[in-house]
């Protein structure tokens, strides 16, 4: 009676304003309802916000009216507007001693401030000591705010009196403190590593809600660790039967469905601690069993705990039972009227397949349905299913499917997606090299550009290494026919970039070599390729290396070979073309016509790119320069752990990042700088001329030997960040064992089954009402007639195959698809600095070395000293540029003199300057791009840098 006249009271306020609120309040939210536009919501909030701002600015506002205000600036920031000018009054509410206003504090604050906001200091000391307040509801509101605004900062202020609360009488503040817990854990786990006991004790709590409220944290601490928490099993288990039967009060029951979101919790739980565990799986099964058989299926809550079931099932160790529950509950869901129980029903046909692959057959009529389903996502479920139950005698018709669908979407992601899946059972499972080819070429001319560039990185090396077999016949094979198939498609308008690049490398490599074609045919097709695609650089390139590789080819036989005039004219327009990478590749190209028959051979050997490389790692062939740059005055080289810090650049650097790094304020006071380390440094007549050295960056890949930083920086940084986080003392540390037993809570809860809540159970309605659902479903089956085409189509994915065979590649195939670490294109990365062996030895100094083919960079405007050896590696890179100015003031900081530059101290100078001037990636890269290059008869260009990397290895 008190509720119902209480009721009566809120109903009569609201006819009269709104619960208590104004008029004016009331007015506003109709209007923002009956706003046809957002113009007008934006004109009725700006209107607001400058009432709100004139009235809260306002003196002696009472409380009463602040409250509304506070909940009408709710309304303004919900809509996307800016109400910050109201944010400390929300929070100077929270300090009110009536608990409906402080809840209202709480409420706007948690939906205003974010846990980073200047204003949280402001609100730690109101939920420490609401957290002690004797109203519970306080305490909640406390809580709540606590799971949204407390950072990792402020953990230890509040932790102690969330802990306390863990034992509260009041069941609500047991849960938010459980959930508060969870939310420190999931910020900050080493804050709580020594609490989580407390998790496991709360499974025993006497309310089903704590009990609820503590499988959410245990479910993340399982998965992050499945073996500290076995000893669990049993104890989960004996809580979903309880669940199950019915025990826990009517309150949690929804659609008839006892605790279903519990039940969902349970289950996954299970499924992760029965995984390869065939001990722990043997205490689910019957559990599992009871609740497949007595789940209501008439609600959509009652097929989830189902669908859980299915997917617990599939996941611990099998047993041929709940198999069979599992598969019949599966077509139950398949032949559905449903889209969505469809949906399900094909991912639950997509887990049980991978324990028994049979079970598809059962199901293909079904599966058909849905694949011509004109539910998308539903189609997109089922070629999921299909792509994991594919086999090489279904393949060709599983693809041709793919494919035709990937035609029809828009959707470029899922497209990307779709066409990886198409290329990767082509590769596995292809019945004929004619079919393989024929696929990728539709593959990449439907989804064009799209295509992962990976996707050309494996056809190009599938097509390079063959089968993985030692039939040179059948790789030979798989050559002419990309090379006739990609002759007939270059006549096609509109073909994809990475597609074209793929057919390029191909006639390149491979079109003359099985003599079919003329070198003039092929070299007449590449360059009707360049004049079709005058923008595309990449294009461009790729197709006069494809031209060099012939002409190269036909010179090192003996053959001669005829200058096309097209030829000769794209070569004179590369020549001069604004691309230096196109000018280096024509120029090549001239130069290699004019080399003897041997040279040739040796500068691009046929069939090459899949030869090893061997890569001298300790330079050995320097020993000899470094040996003579020495005895004339040199001086040698020093590791970078053994240099004084501040002489490399590069640390300077590092430190003032470190420095930089951490964005707050720093409290304490700065040290002061100390005395250069003692140099030994021949003094300098004149002041140093830095200009005259060559500038360097920090080179970006990884080093041999690691920069140690400046400790003392690190430890003020640290030593900082430390000291502006709360340090509170009193917050116990529990360690060791937790108290709790599974077994006591087993027998505890076996010796009170039966009156646990005050519940009983009755098998009796149990059994009737499932009787009842078995027959209502086998009322509303209907036979439906197979046409001929759906039984042609199951015919051809499902049928006539060997029921063992599964979709495992063979070792041949395999060798295709994933390309594991093979022997072959095994090229190693050069380390820094590193050239190939052919370029340093041609850079002799007394006499002039002839052009060099294989020296890709620009000339270098200014010629080093004859002494230097290392000079001979800078002009791969390119010129020298200058110092930037700051990098005098660097070394003048520290009080450094730096002499002048000569050829005798050069070598440790430049080991401590790093180049500034970069062309490419790095100078690493472009080194080994070069070498790598050569031998393989591919350089990858600048605007496509990594479409060879899979290839070179």
């Amino acid at each position: 009676m008190e509720q119902l006249k209480t009721i009566g009271r809120e109903l009569a306020m609201g006819s009269q304003g709104g619960w208590g609120q104004s008029k004016e309040f009331l007015d506003l939210v109709k209007s923002i309802g009956e706003a046809r536009s957002k113009v007008e919501e934006d004109r009725i909030i700006l209107r607001e916000i400058e009432t709100l701002k004139r009235r809260i600015s306002e003196p002696d506002v009472t409380r009463r009216k602040m409250k509304e205000y506070i909940i009408r600036l709710v309304y303004v920031e919900m809509l996307g507007h800016d109400a910050s000018f109201g944010y400390i009054h929300a929070v100077k509410m929270t300090h009110d001693d009536n608990v409906s206003h402080k809840r209202t504090g709480y409420l706007a604050v948690t939906l205003f401030l974010n846990e980073d906001h200047d204003l949280i200091i402001l609100i730690v000391n109101t939920i420490q000591k609401d957290l002690r307040s004797d109203n519970y509801l306080v305490v909640c509101a406390a809580l709540t705010a606590v799971c949204k605004l407390i950072n990792e900062e402020t953990i230890p202020a509040v932790l102690p009196q969330v802990v306390e609360l863990l034992g509260h009488s009041k069941e609500a503040v047991r849960k938010k403190a459980i959930m508060a817990l969870h939310r420190f854990y999931q910020r900050s786990p080493a804050s709580v590593a020594h609490l989580l006991s407390h998790f496991r004790k709360r499974l025993s709590d006497n309310d089903p809600g704590v009990m609820g409220a503590a499988l959410c944290p245990l479910f993340d601490l399982i998965t992050a660790d499945v073996n500290s928490y076995k000893d669990l099993v049993i104890s989960f288990v004996s809580i979903l039967k309880q669940v199950a039967e019915r025990r826990l009060p009517k309150a949690y029951d929804y659609h008839q469905t006892p605790a279903p979101f519990i039940q969902v919790k349970l289950l996954k739980i299970l499924a992760l601690l029965g995984s390869g565990d065939k001990q722990a799986s043997g205490h689910m099964y019957t559990v599992l069993g009871e609740i497949i058989r007595k789940v209501e299926m008439s609600s959509n809550i009652g097929n989830a705990v189902l669908y859980e079931c299915i997917c617990c099932v599939s996941s611990i160790q099998p047993n041929t039972k709940l198999l069979d529950a599992a598969i019949e509950a599966t077509s139950k869901f398949l032949k559905s009227d449903s889209h969505n129980l469809k949906y399900m029903g094909i991912d639950a046909l997509g887990r049980l397949i991978k324990i028994n692959p049979d079970i598809a057959e059962e199901h293909q009529l079904a599966v058909i349905d849905c694949l011509e389903d004109p539910d998308d996502t539903l189609k997109r479920k089922t070629f999921e299913l299909l792509y994991k139950m594919t086999k090489s005698t279904n393949v060709e018709v599983i693809v041709d499917r793919m494919i035709d669908y990937m035609i029809s979407i828009n959707d470029n992601h899922y497209k990307t997606e779709i066409a990886s899946r198409c290329v990767d059972l082509a590769e596995q499972f292809a019945p004929s090299n004619q079919w393989f080819i024929q696929t990728m070429n539709k593959v990449f001319e439907h989804a064009g550009d799209l295509v992962n560039v990976k996707v050309a990185h494996n056809l190009m090396r599938l097509i390079a290494e063959g089968f993985g077999e030692d039939d040179e016949g059948a790789d030979s094979q798989l050559r002419s026919s990309a090379v006739s198939s990609y002759l007939g498609i270059l006549g096609e308008p509109k073909l994809p970039s990475m597609f074209l690049q793929v057919i390029c490398w191909v006639l390149g490599e491979y079109g003359t070599a099985d003599g079919n074609y003329s070198a003039s045919y092929i070299i007449g097709k590449l360059c009707d390729v360049v004049e079709a695609h005058p923008n595309d650089i990449t294009v461009k390139a790729y197709a006069i290396t494809g031209i060099m590789k012939i002409y190269a080819f036909e010179v090192a036989a003996g053959r001669k070979v005829e200058m096309l005039s097209e030829c000769q004219s794209l070569i004179e327009e590369l020549q001069a073309s604004h691309s230096t990478d196109l000018q280096q590749r024509a120029y090549e190209l001239q130069a290699l016509l004019g080399l003897d028959s041997h040279a040739v051979q040796h500068v691009m050997p046929l069939d090459a790119s899949c030869e090893d490389i061997e890569v001298d790692k300790n330079l050995s062939f320097l020993n000899n320069f470094v040996q003579q740059a020495i005895e004339k005055g040199s001086q040698p080289y020093i590791p970078e752990s053994e240099r004084s810090g501040f002489l490399d650049v590069g640390n300077f650097k590092t430190l003032h990042h470190h420095e930089n790094a951490g964005h707050g304020l720093r409290f304490e006071a700065y040290e002061l700088p100390k005395p250069a380390p003692p140099v030994n440094i021949s003094p300098a007549p004149h002041a140093p001329q830095i200009t005259d050295t060559i500038p360097a960056s920090e080179p970006s890949y990884p080093r041999e030997i690691n920069q140690n930083p400046n400790p003392s920086s690190s430890a003020d940084t640290s030593s900082a960040n430390f000291e502006i986080k709360l340090q509170l003392g009193g917050v116990p540390m529990k360690w060791g064992k937790p108290t709790y037993s599974s077994s006591s809570s087993s027998s505890s809860s076996g010796t009170n089954s039966n009156t646990a809540n005050g519940v009983a159970h009755r098998d009796g309605a149990i059994t009737a009402a499932s009787q009842t659902r078995d027959f209502t479903y086998n009322h509303r089956r209907q036979q439906v007639e197979v046409s001929s085409e759906k039984q042609r189509l199951a015919a051809s994915l499902f049928g006539k195959s060997s029921k063992s065979e599964k979709k495992v590649p063979s070792t041949n195939k395999a060798s295709r698809a994933s390309f594991p670490n093979t022997e072959k294109l095994a090229a190693k990365p050069l380390p820094a600095a590193e050239a190939p062996k052919e370029k340093i030895s041609n850079a002799t100094p007394p006499p002039p070395p002839p052009p060099d083919l294989l020296d890709f960079s620009e000339s270098s405007p200014s010629i080093p000293p004859p002494e230097d050896p290392f000079k001979q590696l800078e002009e791969l890179v390119g010129p020298s540029t200058t110092v930037a100015p700051e990098a005098h003031d660097i070394m003048g900081l520290y009080g450094l003199n730096i002499s002048p530059v000569t050829p005798a101290n050069r070598n440790s100078e430049e080991a401590n300057i790093v180049v500034a001037n970069k062309k490419g990636p790095n100078l690493r890269d472009a080194l080994e791009k070069d070498s790598v290059a050569r031998q393989v008869g591919v350089t990858p260009t600048g605007n496509n840098p990594n479409l060879f990397r899979d290839l070179l290895g």
